[in-house]
């Protein structure tokens, strides 16, 4: 059956007519830090905003032995640190915390998930949440599977259509899978357990405001739209920086590293908007369609060329904003002799009629000098008979989409200082979504988490994005992997990458915006 076009977020009819049906949400992993930072403090937001159901209960599933009250004080301190808007209002905290449970368990233990099954239904009949659940899989990729069959051995999933008005969605965190092969096996496992139209794979790169708002940008503007080609646009750049290390995170890290962790989903899902083709229309499936088509237009890296278009490093001691940072190999729970990247940087190349000839180059690291994601377009230069001085070239053209911080678009252009010479100057038209709309955009988890409960994976991943992506990445982890580092560069904390990054560019005679 053909997806509705009704109802989905980038439709103006659709945001006044979005009802939540009434729902439990159950968090996997709720003793962990994104449950703190993000999922609750986006429960209590939307509860703010009155886009929760009336009937809405959130049982934290974890192991550690705690009560309800110890969860919701927890909670409560979390939301007064991390909510986007403070301090926390008391009146709605005494009936949102009384939607707030706890439930101890190993993910590996049936009882425990029998024990949840009661809880659950209990729910329904105190709360008239009707059934209906959201299972939040905030654990390590490798509890997927586990978490999964012990759902479906409860029977609070199912692989097969019922003819109950009950519903059962999963949310998965990124990374999904190791590699192509990994990824291939978790989604067989997963369908063994549950429908593929009830998995949501979760990037909240797609829920921040201006992701979402580049189909508009793009489709809604024909000054854009109409430039959007090889004809007009020189190279296009991608580039998440971020200021801090790894944290806490060095076992996760270890076994992810850079590509996997942000490159693989985030970007990746990032170039897929810009790169994509107009939809046939606004449904979940025409997006998705086009999304995949063009990372599936990605040229294939070669075995002989892929030294040449990749770039990996690893963050050695320096400094961040004047204080030291150790390098990656002192962090906690991280191999002293680590080949784990915490950097990469590409050129792409997409292999169809838009984009024959322009390179995309991304890239991304940890402890660069500051926190940034920006999607850069420079448009190619006029033909060089009028305003251009002996030896001085003018600034090209470009459009620069911030995704954080500070979210919003600006537009560089040349004009003539004012005076009696022909003196050429860059200058900025910018617009800022907080300074112009004088509200600061929802959280990411805000949006996706509502999505999920309205049915609506429009912002989510499509499994055949995944597998397209690792299709393309696949052979750049093998290479690595066969190296054995040989390859890895350091850089040091505070700069902004190995230097073979910078030559990446160089050798196009082309340079990294600097955010």
């Amino acid at each position: 059956m053909l997806d509705t076009i009704f109802n989905n977020p980038f439709e103006e009819a659709g945001l006044s007519s979005r009802f939540a049906e009434p729902c439990i949400l159950v968090i996997f992993g709720a003793t962990g830090d994104l449950t703190a930072r993000k999922l609750i403090p986006a429960l209590y937001n939307l509860a703010r905003e009155g886009q929760l159901p009336p009937q809405f209960a959130c049982v934290g599933f974890a192991r550690r032995e705690k009560t309800n009250e110890q969860f919701r004080e927890e909670m409560k301190k979390a939301i007064s640190e991390f909510s986007r808007v403070t301090p926390i209002d008391e009146t709605l905290w005494a009936t949102f915390k009384e939607q707030l449970f706890y439930h101890t368990s190993e993910f590996h233990d049936p009882k425990g998930f029998d024990k949840l099954s009661i809880l659950l239904k209990d729910l329904d009949q105190k709360l008239g949440t009707q059934g209906n659940r959201v299972f939040y899989l905030s654990t390590q990729p490798s509890f997927f599977p586990t978490v999964c069959e012990q759902l479906y051995n409860a029977k609070l999933i199912s692989p097969e259509e019922t003819k109950k008005e009950a519903w059962a969605r999963i949310i998965i965190e990124k990374p999904f899978g190791h590699n192509l092969t990994s990824a291939l096996s978790l989604q067989k496992e997963l369908t063994r357990f549950l429908q593929e139209k009830d998995i949501y794979r979760i990037d909240h790169y797609l829920g921040k405001e201006t992701v979402q708002n580049l189909l508009v940008l793009r489709f809604a503007n024909s000054l854009f739209e109409s430039l959007w080609n090889s004809r007009y646009i020189d190279h296009i750049q991608i580039t998440v920086a971020e200021d801090i290390g790894i944290g806490t995170r060095g076992a996760f890290w270890e076994e992810a590293g850079y590509l996997r962790d942000i490159l693989q989903n985030h970007i990746m899902q990032i170039l897929s908007l810009i790169a994509m083709e107009p939809p046939a229309n606004l449904s979940a499936r025409a997006i998705h369609d086009e999304k995949v088509k063009a990372i599936q237009s990605i040229r294939p890296f070669s075995a002989t060329d892929l030294h040449k278009s990749v770039v990996r490093g690893q963050y050695g001691a320096g400094y961040i904003n004047g204080d030291p940072a150790v390098a990656y190999r002192e962090e906690k729970n991280v191999n002293p002799h680590s080949l784990v990247e915490t950097y990469a940087a590409m050129r792409l190349y997409l292999d169809n009629w838009r984009w024959a000839g322009v390179p995309f180059y991304i890239r991304g690291g940890k402890r660069l000098p500051k926190k940034g994601t920006e999607i850069s377009v420079f448009f190619k230069d006029p033909p060089s008979v009028l305003f251009q001085h002996p030896g001085k070239r003018n600034e090209p053209n470009v459009l620069t989409i911030r995704i954080q911080p500070d979210e919003g678009t600006s537009f560089k252009i040349n004009c003539k200082v004012p005076g009696s010479s022909n003196l050429i100057q860059p200058v900025k038209m910018n617009f800022q979504y907080g300074k112009y709309f004088g509200l600061t955009p929802p959280e990411a988890y805000e949006r996706l988490i509502l999505d999920c409960i309205l049915g609506d994976n429009t912002l989510f991943a499509r499994v055949d994005e995944v597998f397209a992506s690792w299709q393309i990445l696949n052979p750049v982890l093998e290479t690595w992997d066969a190296l054995k580092g040989e390859e890895l560069s350091d850089y040091p904390s505070g700069s902004w990458g190995p230097k073979k990054a910078d030559d990446l560019l160089k050798t196009d005679g082309r340079k990294w915006r600097l955010l």
